[in-house]
């Protein structure tokens, strides 16, 4: 059992043990309501404390569990809460460090709970689809207040425990204790003092009113209807919490227990639950076990002072990690130290960022036109021009005055790592870290694992990653990897919809309707349209059986690269980011069209999302049989974070398994009948044949 029982005198402790935030599995809710008949048993105990081993209370859910038979196994949670109110003798809550969800609703079930100063406090059941499941839209209402209760349910956000105790009139915590460090021996003192104290008092019989309840839940309705419009869970919030104030308890209960199992089977749900659990994952690689040993890193050298550059550079001086930046020329450098003051000022000027904090990051930050001066990094990461020839150059002079075990990383968004690696006599300790644009503000990191990147470069990578505060996602070896792999082929789909009838504006906003943050027309603008064009250079002379549509070239002859050059698809005003739909591109595209011979043709929103969607997962199942992702969550993540898709649907691969990898599969096999599309593209990856055949899923 996942649960200790001590017995301190006339106090039995009933301590949660399950590492690392005393999850609330199976084993530790047995453990409990076995230490509470125990101690009800043991006429020398007369009162009880409940409290969490190490750095938490308890977390809540035990996400191992997440899903499973094991999850609702007897006793669950609410049975725990209810052994805990029916208990004879007193139970304390000693509370601190975490208290989160169901550890929360847990402790809200015991008579009287203390808590130590700087616990984090949450019902953040919302962040993933749901509304509080045992009790807590019933009892924290009683317990600080319906306002307060309806912003932490809904917000999910944690509050520090002495805020709550200042709460006039609030019941949630009886006492606060002076530190963390005496919490345990004051929750045994309240402990016996309170032992002889009777009838217990119980949350659950607490009055539950708000003075002008029916104005206030709609005004509440409204501001969550704004803000959550593809999520239903933060309105249900309030529907719940309403009743609280409406219902007996008993019936507000059974209320909230309707509503959370009705939001358990949303799509919506079962995204964010995917993406809570992949986004986890993601930092495991199956090859590389957690106690592999990781470098230290104490300092970080950044060669190119650009956009990217100073956009990595920002992330490690966030977490006060110092930076040396490199540049060929003074003039180069001044620039690219200007636009991170911009940056960082533009933070303070908004107040998300202190005076002092500014000043302290810009300190860590030194600049150099010598390699030399770069000697003592301990990672240095080159974010130069997307050229071999010029990747080759920074590689060897890198080889060369790097200190032994340094880890030396690419910035490289396509090129071959293995390559690059080539260039030292270290390829062992060469990597890739593709940083997405802006690097400073964009979540992904996708960390590129040549085939001699040593374990222990790897291990340090993604510790880094998750200093820096990225998502890191490992990809192996290939053109594009992981993200711009795939975002070729959905771009192809785009051009040939053109071809056949659509005009960008149409694709595009059939795209931002089923949730992209933009359209691949807008997106190609803002990314630049020549990088596209460079590609498909490439491309014409490596496959040259591959079909494309050519508007994009014609674009691109035309000189409208995106919003770099104000025109692009669309026409841009400076300093708006307004997509213009623009007549001339309109024309071009007709014209494109006749002299091709094909008549244009209606197309419906769906046929525009299933083959621009489609096509990413087809790929996507390709990259999982090469091993270049070690899993499909992995694809979710690099999506989700990196570009734009909808948070509410889970990534591409989590989409494809509630839409049904059988009807995937149906539709591709539809669009292979179109003439003028790829019909060797729509030919499924096995893997996606083999898993619809046989009705599984990708995760």
């Amino acid at each position: 059992m996942t649960a200790k029982y001590e017995v301190h005198g006339s106090v039995a402790v009933i301590t949660m043990d399950n590492p690392p935030v005393n999850g609330l599995g199976y084993s530790t809710r047995l453990g409990i309501t076995d230490g509470l008949q125990k101690a009800n048993a043991d006429a020398a105990v007369k009162s009880i404390v409940l409290t969490g081993g190490g750095k938490a209370f308890s977390g809540g859910a035990d996400i191992k569990e997440f899903g499973s038979p094991k999850a609702l196994a007897e006793p669950n949670l609410l049975s725990v809460i209810l052994a805990l109110e029916n208990s004879s003798k007193p139970v304390v809550a000693a509370v601190h460090s975490v208290c989160m969800g169901g550890g929360l609703e847990l402790s809200l079930g015991c008579h009287y709970r203390i808590a130590a100063p700087g616990c984090s406090v949450a019902l953040p059941e919302v962040k993933l689809g749901l509304i509080p499941g045992a009790g807590g839209t019933q009892r924290l209402p009683r317990a600080i207040g319906v306002e307060p209760a309806l912003n932490m349910i809904v917000s999910g956000e944690a509050v520090k425990s002495e805020l709550l105790a200042q709460i006039p009139g609030q019941k949630l915590f009886d006492k606060m204790a002076a530190s963390a460090e005496s919490l345990a021996e004051e929750a045994l003192a309240y402990a016996q003092a309170v032992s002889d104290t009777r009838p217990l008092p119980l949350v659950r019989n607490l009055p539950c009113k708000h003075p002008n309840g029916d104005a206030y839940f709609q005004f509440a309705r409204n501001m969550v209807k704004g803000m959550a419009k593809n999520f239903p869970a933060p309105g249900k919030c309030v529907d719940a919490v309403e009743s609280a104030t409406k219902k007996k308890f008993d019936e507000g209960m059974a209320f909230e227990r309707e509503i959370f199992t009705a939001l358990m089977f949303t799509p919506e749900s079962r995204a964010l639950r995917h993406i809570f659990v992949a986004e986890r994952a993601a930092s495991k690689i199956p090859d590389v076990p957690e106690e592999t040993p990781k470098r230290d890193i104490q300092s970080v050298a950044v060669i190119g002072a650009g956009t990217m550059g100073g956009g990595i550079a920002m992330n490690f001086l966030n977490a006060g990690i110092p930076v040396k930046m490199l540049e060929m020329k003074q003039e180069a450098l001044d620039k690219g130290l200007g636009i991170i003051r911009k940056n960082y000022e533009a933070q303070v000027k908004k107040g998300k960022l202190k005076q002092d904090k500014y000043e302290q990051r810009m300190s860590l930050l030194s600049t150099t036109l010598n390699y030399d001066d770069l000697k003592d990094a301990d990672m240095v990461i080159e974010a130069v021009f997307e050229e071999m020839g010029v990747k080759e150059k920074v590689f060897k002079e890198l080889d060369r005055v790097m200190k032994p075990g340094a880890i030396l990383a690419s910035n490289t968004s396509t090129l071959d790592v293995d390559q690059i690696a080539a260039f030292t006599k270290r390829p062992q300790d060469v990597v890739g870290m593709h940083f997405f644009s802006p690097a400073n503000v964009m979540k992904l990191l996708e960390v590129i694992r040549g085939e001699k990147t040593a374990k222990d470069v790897l291990a340090t990578v993604m510790a880094v990653s998750k200093k820096i505060k990225k998502t890191a996602v490992v990809s192996g070896v290939c053109d594009g990897f992981i993200g711009n792999r795939m975002i070729e082929q959905y771009g192809r789909q785009g051009g040939f919809l053109l071809d056949e009838g659509c005009t960008p504006a149409q694709v595009d906003k059939a795209m931002e309707k089923f949730g992209m943050a933009m359209g691949p027309f807008r997106m190609g603008d803002l990314a630049g349209n020549d990088i596209g064009w460079a590609i498909r250079k490439r491309r014409y002379q490596e496959k040259p059986n591959m079909k494309y549509s050519k508007t994009a070239d014609l674009l691109c002859e035309k000189g409208r690269f995106g919003q770099k050059t104000g025109a692009g698809w669309y026409d841009y005003i400076p300093g708006k980011r307004d997509a213009i739909p623009n007549a001339e591109v309109v024309k071009m595209i007709e014209d494109h069209r006749a002299a091709l011979g094909i008549t244009p043709r209606k197309i419906s929103d769906e046929e525009i999302v299933q083959r621009l969607v489609y096509a990413l997962v087809n790929e996507a199942a390709h990259i999982l049989e090469e091993g270049i992702a070690s899993k499909a969550s992995d694809i979710d993540m690099v999506y989700l974070m990196g570009y734009g898709f909808p948070i509410y649907r889970g990534g591409p691969m989590n989409y494809a398994d509630q839409i049904g990898l059988f009807n995937v599969v149906q539709s591709m096999q539809r669009f292979a009948q179109n003439p003028l599309d790829d019909a060797a593209f729509w030919q499924p990856a096995p893997l996606l044949a083999k898993l619809a055949a046989e009705g599984k899923t990708f995760n």
